[in-house]
């Protein structure tokens, strides 16, 4: 009786108190192998061929498996490259459900189904067995107590988001005990909560925490997948992140950060996995059934589809693969009470047989899944399949990174004329991108200037060129255009001036930033000064490079920590901007949501907004409820002074400046409606009306 059939549902490996359940999709498989190891992984104690199929899932019971036993599976089945077939029983493969691995994958040839080098390629045939390297799954007690834990729930309009690497994060905070410095541990270190409550974040958005793999170039050159997209197995926790027992090791740091006030947003990488194009390894999808998990060239179903730029993308229009992500994204929901996803090249999720489709089947599930109704989906709107690029082309009820708003803001202040319709645009929630298809609000808009993918703020003002040198690709890996500046001098210098620009240019990113409807975004680090030295893709950068440094921590003019406190405060003081709903201009009764002013305080016609060079915006946002006072808020990107009017309003007489970013500011400073006031070189002022 040790050995029974099972049940089909759920997949994956099962432990009910007595015995463990094995589930497995393959169904273009003619037989399936459950394969046992000793508690290291080391030994393979046992092979059971798996006795029943249902619909296509592979299925036993074992009533003498609990947790802790380390398995993987050997599929058979026809290994025809010509035919999208490529079953291999000689390479033992992750279960593509497992919630916990053991071992580190140990690069060989033998993790790839044909023979390396030879002629043949990937028409040849491998024998030799990968186990020995192979990272296993672990049966796992799921069990844990959450306690009083509750999620904060934040609305979206009182978002504010921090993107940051779980281990870049505090690897270099000497303020975090040793032993929790770069693991989900040292995310809820007091050091850390205090400096996220002082900036005034809601919202820690972590780069992939899925189990990865780092590529086996990537180890050859002595580097590593640092940031992590490069998923093996989507439901398990990143065993680097907590040794001990990641899964456990997880919860706790979502428990304690919610009990901070802090929503969990993962970075999620569905669009592919570490499995790479048909000259890749066989490390689990491939072997268990390559033709249904990944989209192959139609005719030439050897190769694949490259939407990604990583040699696969995930088929999300199979029912099986849809079923995989959507049982994903509910166990990250139910099991570690995460608050909301970042899909990574979205576009790829939301692809049919004739391009993206925002009625695909992905969307249609999320919307009717009541597990996920309530968190918080961002897109990233792009892959590099043909049609790619939809900023704006995903359903209501989603957000998404904005592209046109980091360009722009990086234009403008980099010192480019002829910007202030787009800016204007960009600062009142992208309209113009956004508004369609009963999306209400400026909430759709995730707007940022800097990302993990790109310059810090830092460099931006430092650097006009990429300097990718320590990635050993020659330079030739990221980005060209990033609309940057070095303000003078490529790189590090100690000319006064120059840092002293370098500073503004800062202090004015930071500010359009926080002060732009909808939902900012900060880079983590930033407010601090942090450099790459000019690398714009440390993807592989596991070392002082991609971590935060945190030495300009508390130094003056450098640490702009302060200056993000007060402008989260100011989101919070002045509703207008949190706007839930587009702004509008003049309305019927005479009342405006903004009000696009010249420096002589009239209204913009068409000849002030094409001005030539065009390099000052200035805008009144009106209150939102009665009550409430208007913001009159100017954007100076101009190398010289500007002298301009204060607005001439019916609910306001006098108006108080709130914020200056310019080295010499006076906030506070009262002045009447209709007095001139001066805008210095490359600056933001804000001010408030009063009656």
């Amino acid at each position: 009786m040790r050995l029974s059939a099972g049940a089909p549902h759920p997949l994956g490996s099962t432990w009910d108190g007595r015995g463990t359940n094995f589930a497995l999709f393959s169904a273009n498989a003619a037989k399936v192998e459950l394969c046992l190891f000793d508690n290291q992984g080391r030994r393979e104690l046992e092979r059971i061929s798996i006795p029943e199929r249902t619909e296509d899932v592979w299925h036993c019971y074992l009533n003498d498996v609990v947790p802790g036993q380390v398995y993987g599976y050997r599929v058979y089945g026809p290994y025809e490259p010509e035919r999208g077939f490529r079953f291999n029983p000689n390479k033992l493969l992750v279960d593509p459900y497992a919630k916990r691995l053991t071992g580190r994958l140990v690069w060989s040839d033998a993790h790839f189904g044909y023979r390396a080098g030879s002629p043949r390629a990937d028409l040849s045939f491998d024998r030799r067995d990968n186990s020995r390297g192979m990272p296993k799954a672990v049966v796992l007690d799921e069990a844990f107590t959450w306690g009083e834990e509750r999620r904060p729930l934040i609305a979206w309009e009182d978002t504010i988001i921090y993107e940051a690497h779980v281990k870049g994060l505090t690897q270099q905070r000497d303020d975090v005990p040793a032993a929790w410095r770069g693991t989900f541990r040292g995310l809820t270190a007091p050091s850390v909560i205090q400096h996220l409550k002082q900036l005034g974040v809601t919202t820690l958005e972590l780069l992939p925490i899925h189990a990865f793999v780092d590529e086996r170039q990537l180890i050859e050159r002595g580097l590593g997948n640092y940031w992590g997209y490069n998923t093996l197995c989507f439901f398990a926790p990143e065993p680097r992140y907590g040794a001990d027992g990641p899964l456990d090791a997880f919860r706790s740091t979502v428990s304690r950060l919610h009990d901070a006030g802090f929503e969990i947003v993962l970075d999620v990488v569905y669009n592919h996995t570490a499995e790479g194009n048909h000259l890749g390894p066989t490390l689990s999808f491939r072997g268990i059934d390559n033709t249904s998990y990944y989209w192959l060239k139609s005719g030439e179903p050897r190769y694949y589809e490259n939407f990604t730029g990583t040699g696969n993308a995930l088929n999300l229009t199979h029912p099986r693969v849809l079923q995989m992500v959507m049982d994903s994204l509910r166990y990250w929901v139910e099991t570690c009470r995460v608050d909301g996803f970042r899909f990574d090249l979205a576009t790829t999720l939301g692809r049919g047989p004739n391009g993206f489709d925002r009625g695909a089947a992905f969307f249609a599930a999320i919307r009717q899944d009541p597990v996920l109704t309530g968190v918080k989906l961002i897109a990233e709107p792009w892959d590099l399949g043909p049609g790619g690029y939809q900023v704006g082309g995903f359903p209501a009820g989603w957000s998404e990174w904005n592209d046109h708003f980091r360009r722009t803001l990086r234009r403008y202040w980099a010192g480019e004329g002829h910007l202030i319709g787009d800016l204007g645009g960009r600062m009142t929630g992208s309209t113009d991108l956004f508004n369609h298809d009963g999306r209400r609000g400026p909430r759709a808009s995730i707007n940022h200037v800097t990302v993990h993918d790109g310059f810090t703020l830092a460099d931006l003002v430092s650097y006009e060129r990429k300097h990718n040198e320590a990635n050993l690709e020659d330079n030739r890996d990221g980005s060209d255009d990033n609309h940057s500046t070095n303000c003078g001098v490529e790189g590090p210098t100690d000319d006064p001036k120059i840092l002293e620009l370098r500073r503004q240019l800062r202090r004015n990113l930071l500010s359009s930033l926080l002060l732009a409807q909808g939902v900012p975004l900060l880079l983590a680090g930033d407010e601090v000064g942090n450099s790459q030295g000019g690398n714009n893709n440390a993807y592989c950068q596991d070392n002082p490079i991609g971590w935060v440094d945190w030495s300009a921590l508390g130094r003056e003019g450098e640490d702009m920590t302060a200056l993000v406190a007060q402008l989260t405060e100011l989101r919070y003081r002045f509703p207008q901007l949190r706007a839930r709903r587009f702004v509008e201009g003049r309305r019927t009764d005479g009342s405006h949501g903004v009000l696009w002013l010249t420096p002589e305080a009239t209204e913009m016609k068409e000849p002030d907004w094409n001005f030539p060079e065009g390099r000052f915006l200035s805008y009144v946002l009106g209150p939102v409820q009665q009550g409430q006072t208007p913001l009159y808020i100017v954007l100076n990107g101009a190398p010289e002074t500007i002298e301009f009017l204060l607005p001439t309003l019916p609910e306001c007489s006098r108006w108080t400046l709130v914020l200056d970013t310019s080295p010499n500011a006076q906030t506070g400073r009262q002045l009447t409606s209709g007095e001139k006031s001066h805008a210095p070189a490359r600056s933001v002022l804000v001010f408030s009306g009063t009656p």
